[in-house]
């Protein structure tokens, strides 16, 4: 079955140059390759993140620069999650990212990195302690919702709402606990929460389901909003140091 697609020039209907052929499913041997291919990625994070210690994680766009005010202001999330005690978690490329992972490493604090392989835009930034470069983004994804206890979602393009309303959905499902959830930036985000207002509105969400974000412009109101959920669910808990399949702490 060859494609065809429509000149930008003349607007007429021609033939890709390129046939391409529909087979249905791949081989069952593909496919059996394609699953331990991905069981590997996950076992390889399982073991590099396994004594990073609770985390909180930092969405956001790779594309803001150090000085833009989303950047400073990510860097700050960083270095209060090192005060806290917590891991900075992040998607471990640049932009927001590097913010966090800068904020917290400046700090003497836990920085990590879930990195994902990509033509474009996507390198590891400087600031990570260790990192795990990732094939699929939903290996990433698991991985970046696993270990953390709040989530910080500053602005960003499709990934970071792709990861919000993942982390929502599994939220509002009680697929993970109750975690809270920040969504900063409010000039950027209002047209967002709008269109949330609109689905409660049209009843496909509930009411409840708007106190599983904390929409917010300040770093004090959300660091403070989990430092509350923390202290009022955990207590520290010395953790024994067990090898697994020889990791190193």
């Amino acid at each position: 079955m060859s494609t065809s697609h429509t000149s930008p020039l003349k607007g007429k209907l021609i033939p890709s140059t390129h046939p391409v052929y529909l087979e249905g499913p791949k081989s069952r041997g593909y496919e059996l390759l394609f699953a331990w291919r991905v069981f590997k990625q996950f076992i390889k994070g399982f073991r590099t993140f396994h004594f990073a210690g609770p985390c909180i994680t930092v969405f956001g766009s790779a594309r803001f620069t150090e000085e833009h005010p989303y950047y400073q202001q990510a860097r700050e999330f960083g270095q209060r999650i090192a005060a806290l005690g917590m891991t900075t978690l992040t998607g471990g490329g640049p932009g927001i990212m590097e913010a966090a992972n800068r904020g917290a490493y400046e700090s003497n604090g836990q920085s990590v990195g879930c990195n994902i392989v990509l033509p474009f835009e996507q390198k590891e930034n400087p600031y990570l302690h260790y990192s795990v470069t990732f094939e699929h983004f939903f290996v990433r994804k698991v991985l970046l919702v696993k270990y953390s206890y709040a989530f910080i979602i500053m602005p960003g393009g499709f990934g970071t709402m792709d990861e919000l309303f993942e982390t929502l959905t599994l939220v509002q499902t009680n697929t993970i606990s109750q975690f809270p959830i920040i969504l900063f930036g409010k000039s950027f985000y209002q047209p967002l929460m709008d269109t949330i207002d609109k689905m409660l509105e049209e009843k496909t969400i509930s009411a409840s389901d708007l106190e599983l974000l904390l929409f917010t412009d300040s770093v004090d109101e959300a660091m403070a909003h989990i430092q509350k959920y923390i202290r009022s669910n955990y207590k520290i808990k010395p953790r024994k140091r067990r090898w697994w399949l020889l990791e190193r702490r």
